[in-house]
């Protein structure tokens, strides 16, 4: 099925996950404990940091992503339209405090205050290695990874990392680091044919200034206690307990993240605001619509995220009721 003719409402939702998504792009999110018990993370392990290969600039990258104040310019261009943002990231007493804005089209903003969140992809994290490593070490399997030296964006002095999928069922990414500060310049998804479906690209990035404290680290998240589970998902894409919640009015939501690209689920009750079932897109982001019937109640499915539809599509349809620990049954 091909996908449908954006909506307004459907436009709005996808425009508002799009604006967290550029959270996670710009800063990635993923980040733990370095030792058993530990409660910070210490920005000066950046100044023994010099990256001569790609898995350095990968950890340094998200070193960087935690341990620098800034303000920036930026654009983002899909299909659509082109956006101008305004981007403030500061840390105040170990804590990040991170907004992006819209400067043009419908006004849009987020503001995020927020402690370093728990790394996502394992229940056993190897305290020996930084965090940092074991991300750079998640997603070289399941992305070929490169690097290419001599870049510039806005001004400054670069290095381009390539993620081609091991896949399809996810998109490609390239990286523009700071070779000064490890920061994102600039970041490009492709889709299965090359073809470029969104660019977001820093245009002008006032001296960073790296925190000399430490950060602190936030308590583990858990996981909502809902009546329903995925059963299907890429890849390497595991639960982000930090980011998962329950919602009011019966809504809850859970966020998986490969550690480049994001989905999202929402399971909740049918109302007149309800999206139309279906698969729509916006650039590099869709939405997947299913209606489903549990116990004498209509609910909406939804998963919105990063991924080329059809994957999304597989997502939706493979939540299911929980009826024991270990086993599920499908709504349809």
């Amino acid at each position: 099925m091909m996908p449908q003719p954006m909506t307004r409402n459907v436009r709005t939702t996808i425009c508002i996950f799009a604006l967290h998504a550029l959270m996670l792009m710009a800063y990635p999110l993923l980040a733990s404990e370095l030792a058993p018990n530990a409660k910070t993370l210490s920005c000066e392990a950046l100044e023994e940091q010099t990256p001569s290969n790609v898995q350095q600039w990968l950890t340094t990258s998200l070193w960087a992503s935690h341990c620098y104040s800034f303000q920036a310019r930026a654009v983002a261009i899909d299909a659509n339209e082109i956006r101008t943002l305004a981007l403030s990231h500061r840390i105040q007493d170990g804590v990040r405090q991170q907004v992006v804005q819209y400067l043009d089209g419908p006004s849009m903003s987020i503001e995020r205050h927020a402690r370093v969140g728990h790394w996502g992809w394992t229940n056993a994290p190897d305290v020996e290695t930084s965090v940092p490593a074991q991300w750079a070490t998640h997603i070289s399997r399941i992305y070929a990874v490169s690097l290419e030296n001599d870049k510039r964006v806005a001004g400054r002095e670069a290095v381009k990392i390539t993620f081609e999928p091991r896949d399809a069922d996810r998109y490609s990414h390239q990286w523009w680091l700071d070779v000064a500060s490890g920061l994102v310049l600039k970041h490009v998804v492709r889709d299965t044919d090359g073809d470029i479906l969104e660019t977001f690209q820093v245009t002008q990035l006032q001296d960073p200034e790296r925190f000399s404290g430490d950060v602190k680290i936030g308590r583990p998240g858990s996981e909502p206690n809902v009546d329903w589970q995925v059963t299907w998902l890429p890849k390497g894409f595991q639960l982000q307990p930090g980011v998962s919640r329950e919602l009011p009015s019966g809504r809850a939501q859970k966020l998986y993240s490969d550690g480049l690209a994001a989905i999202s689920v929402f399971v909740e009750p049918l109302s007149a605001s309800s999206l139309s079932p279906g698969v729509h897109k916006l650039g590099v982001s869709a939405v997947a619509v299913e209606r489903s019937q549990s116990s004498g109640a209509d609910r909406q499915v939804v998963a919105i995220g990063e991924v080329p539809p059809q994957v999304l599509r597989r997502v939706v349809r493979a939540v299911g009721l929980v009826d024991k620990p270990s086993e599920s049954t499908s709504w349809r």
